[in-house]
């Protein structure tokens, strides 16, 4: 009861007596505090733990050198003071006693603002508002004392309940051409899609629609193609005969009304270095996480997935890991399935939900140098630079560990993580470790392998979440004790495990016949719309074993003693641009059962009756592997105990149903 006191008076009144403090944030609102939250499930030693809903807003001052890269800030309306606002939602879950946490902050970048954190690191439900005793998964942040934080930083997040957007100022009187592309995977005639930015003018003459099968293919302009602006901010397409689902429509028009998305960036620094320092904002509102004064060696990892890994890696570059009072924001970066791709974020007409695969988004300026950590020299653009470069003459990097699936290799360039652009291996920082996660996908929607529309074979069931809480372990050791992680676990040249893409990589195996397919990755001239593509830079795929099984990297235990081949690719299939990779969902081909089902298929990998004579046998090479990654720092103990367990029961390896 003390605690739950002692939490809402600070969280409901201010600290009138608190001396003026230099401060981030403008103001900090608490809407609702809920104490405890998860139907009052207590964690271990942690306790229970509140939620808090707030709302802020940050001002930047134009000049001031830590916000003055960020474009059209200095374009934006001010307001008394000359500070360019911003502002958003903020959520956080903390121990009702925050002594009893680890002192860690773990902020989670939201996914199109989405919360997707818990998901992979408590193996929990999928939801913007996780509050029942369910939505903790299996309670591991919460066992481990994390406060974990939300806040907003994507201007166009798509709208739902609870939102959590950033609302940032409008550049005026400024007109120029924004470039949309759409795949729609249906065959609606006419289709919709919404724009980004409002058209200016709704003449379609003054705008251009093309179409292309494939993202190699030129575009052209066939009849039966036509638009018409619904509205300034929706186009309508009616899309004419020859053109399947898969189709490319890429529409370039004149846009009005601009926004500064990269204070995305600031909003994020300024956000967390307050919950970190400040016992109030400027207008004197409490800081929830200061209950009593600061903790001692209070600090904060950034945690991000996908297009939030890829935030982080542009956070970093940037240069807003120093908040604007010259300290470090985060302590620790794990950027998750981000492979070498940033963010469309800090540009005039910024679309931060675009990110470049195969055959979707190809042009857009998220994938260019620098593409790894370390300050490399880059022949092809003429340009010296890394992910690090800003840290560097700071002195003060962050520890990174990356983690990439199963589809970055094929989708995002994963190879550039660690070679240079000359396709050379490279060493990375020694604050920096990169971890190739064979044989799972960038994302599963859901536990068991089944059909996905657009795709040929079954999606991959695998998740992530075994080897991330180990690494964020890891990372959690070598920041507050001095415990460097395993070595770095990627596929090299010089080992022969980064391959070039061709159709011979895989095994002949019945339904896969890769054909050397990957995204491929070339100079842009961004000066022109669309962009044109100059020199390429080199790609590899990872070798694979007889199971069509990347050989480098950490295997999970599904992976590690297989009764399928999964992959991190996919092909479309017919009716949706065949031949194109597939989405980000992986793939999954069941190992034959017996020798007379692999000799009736022609299937060259070992059936399971010959690698697990015995349901015994198929448990104790878990039970192997387990220990084996126990050992390595690569599995935690409970993560090991639940594979066996999954073994046990037939559930490990969730295949298609026959």
């Amino acid at each position: 009861m003390r605690n739950l006191l002692s939490l809402g008076l600070v969280l409901l009144l201010a600290l009138a007596t608190e001396p003026k403090v230099e401060a981030r944030l403008l103001h900090l609102q608490i809407i609702s505090v809920r104490a405890p939250t998860f139907d009052g499930a207590s964690f271990g030693r942690v306790g229970r733990y509140a939620e808090i809903t707030a709302h802020f807003v940050i001002g930047l001052d134009p000049r001031d050198p830590h916000n003055a890269q960020i474009v059209d800030l200095a374009r934006a309306p001010v307001n008394s003071s000359g500070l360019v606002e911003a502002s958003g939602d903020l959520e956080i879950l903390r121990p009702m006693d925050l002594h009893s946490g680890n002192g860690v902050l773990l902020y989670d970048v939201l996914n199109r603002g989405n919360k997707v954190g818990l998901w992979l690191l408590n193996d929990a439900p999928t939801t913007n508002d996780p509050r029942t005793a369910a939505d903790a998964g299996n309670g591991y942040l919460m066992r481990q004392g994390y406060t974990v934080v939300w806040s907003a930083w994507q201007f166009d997040a798509p709208a739902r309940a609870p939102s959590l957007a950033l609302t940032v100022p409008v550049v005026p009187d400024v007109i120029g051409r924004s470039r949309e592309e759409f795949v729609f995977d249906n065959t609606k005639n006419p289709a919709t899609a919404p724009l980004t930015y409002p058209a200016a003018d709704l003449d379609p003459a003054h705008a251009t629609l093309t179409v292309r099968e494939k993202e190699a293919d030129a575009r052209v302009t066939p009849p039966g193609l036509s638009f018409r602006f619904a509205n300034p901010t929706q186009v309508e397409i009616t899309r004419p005969t020859g053109y399947d689902a898969g189709a490319i429509y890429e529409l370039i028009y004149m846009a009005k009304d601009p926004v500064v998305a990269g204070m995305a960036f600031a909003a994020v620094r300024d956000v967390v270095s307050f919950l970190l320092h400040d016992p109030a904002d400027i207008a004197g509102d409490s800081n929830p996480l200061l209950e009593g004064g600061a903790l001692p060696d209070q600090i904060a990892y950034g945690y991000g997935i996908s297009q939030s890994g890829r935030f982080l890696r542009d956070f970093l570059y940037r240069g807003f890991n120093q908040d604007e009072a010259g300290r470090q924001v985060f302590a620790g970066l794990m950027p998750h399935v981000s492979g070498t791709r940033r963010t469309f974020v800090d540009f005039r007409w910024a679309q931060p939900g675009r990110f470049t695969r195969q055959h979707e988004d190809h042009v857009y300026p998220d994938d260019q140098f620098p593409f790894t950590y370390s300050v490399l020299h880059d022949p092809i653009s003429g340009r010296t630079d890394g992910l690090l470069r800003v840290c560097l003459s700071e002195q003060d990097c962050p520890k990174i560990i990356q983690t990439d699936s199963d589809t970055e290799p094929y989708q995002a360039h994963l190879s550039l993580l660690v070679t240079d652009p000359e396709g050379h291996d490279i060493q990375l920082p020694a604050n920096v470790r990169a971890y190739y996660l064979a044989g799972l996908p960038h994302f599963s929607p859901g536990a068991v392998a089944a059909e996905w529309p657009s795709c040929r074979l079954p999606f991959n069931p695998l998740a992530a979440g075994p080897a991330e809480r180990a690494l964020l372990a890891d990372l959690n050791d070598w920041v507050k004790e001095g415990v460097t992680p395993p070595p770095s676990q990627e596929p090299s040249v010089a080992s022969g495990t980064w391959v070039q893409p061709q159709p011979d990589v895989f095994p002949a195996i019945p339904g896969l016949d890769y054909s050397g397919l990957t995204s491929p990755l070339n100079l842009l001239d961004s000066s022109v719309v669309p962009p044109k593509k100059g020199p390429p830079y080199p790609v590899f795929v990872p070798k694979v074993n007889a199971d069509g099984i990347a050989v480098a990297g950490v295997h999970i235990p599904p992976v590690a003693v297989p009764r399928a081949t999964y992959m991190g690719w996919n092909y479309r299939r017919a009716g949706y641009a065949p031949g194109e990779l597939c989405s980000i969902l992986g793939s999954t081909i069941p190992l034959p059962a017996t020798p007379s089902d692999a000799e009736r298929t022609h299937d060259p990998r070992t059936p399971l009756s010959v690698r697990y004579p015995t349901d015994a046998a198929y448990v104790a090479a878990v039970r192997s592997a387990t220990d084996a990654q126990v050992r390595q720092r690569l599995l935690l103990l409970e993560d090991a105990a639940r594979a066996v367990a999954a073994a046990e029961a037939g559930t490990l390896a969730q295949l298609p149903k026959e």
